[in-house]
């Protein structure tokens, strides 16, 4: 069965520039890993909840931020793990600093016997396009172009 996960990419004009806001992923895996390590805010749908609904409460859960406004559609993207992404833009702001995730249950070192709980975003920040090229995985850079299109065309 095919996977499916549905993201916003926020984004603002700050000093005329483009900026969008990207998530850390929590949990060991990620500790320490910047480049390529960074996210829209993203998920699975619950049951046959619409996508866009889908995305809108994903985003609540991973920063503890509601969103509305005029969505832009993103189109989607497969990943190299076999999953496609969906996603929307939209513009907003938000104080990245006050953002607050779920959490989820992880066993710690694999085999050990020790579950801990971790967010599952262990920070967000606002980056100009070209650091976004940097910091966001690779499979979801192309929603960067996708946006800047949109933008300009606009």
């Amino acid at each position: 069965m095919k996977v499916h996960s549905y993201g916003i990419l926020l984004f603002r004009r700050t000093a005329g520039h483009w900026q969008v806001l990207l998530v850390h992923p929590g949990g060991p895996f990620w500790a320490g890993k910047e480049a390529g390590a960074w996210s829209i805010p993203k998920g699975l749908p619950e049951g046959d909840e619409p996508e866009l609904e889908t995305a809108r409460r994903e985003f609540r859960e991973e920063t503890g931020f509601e969103v509305d406004g005029e969505f832009l559609e993103l189109g989607s993207l497969p990943q190299p793990s076999g999953k496609t992404i969906h996603a929307w833009g939209l513009e907003g702001d938000l104080d990245a600093s006050r953002i607050r995730s779920n959490t989820f249950t992880l066993e710690w070192p694999r085999h050990s016997g020790t579950y801990m709980e971790y967010p599952e975003i262990d920070a967000g920040d606002w980056f100009s396009l070209a650091v976004a090229r940097e910091k966001i995985h690779r499979g979801q850079a192309e929603f960067l172009d996708r946006l800047l299109e949109r933008l300009e065309g606009a």
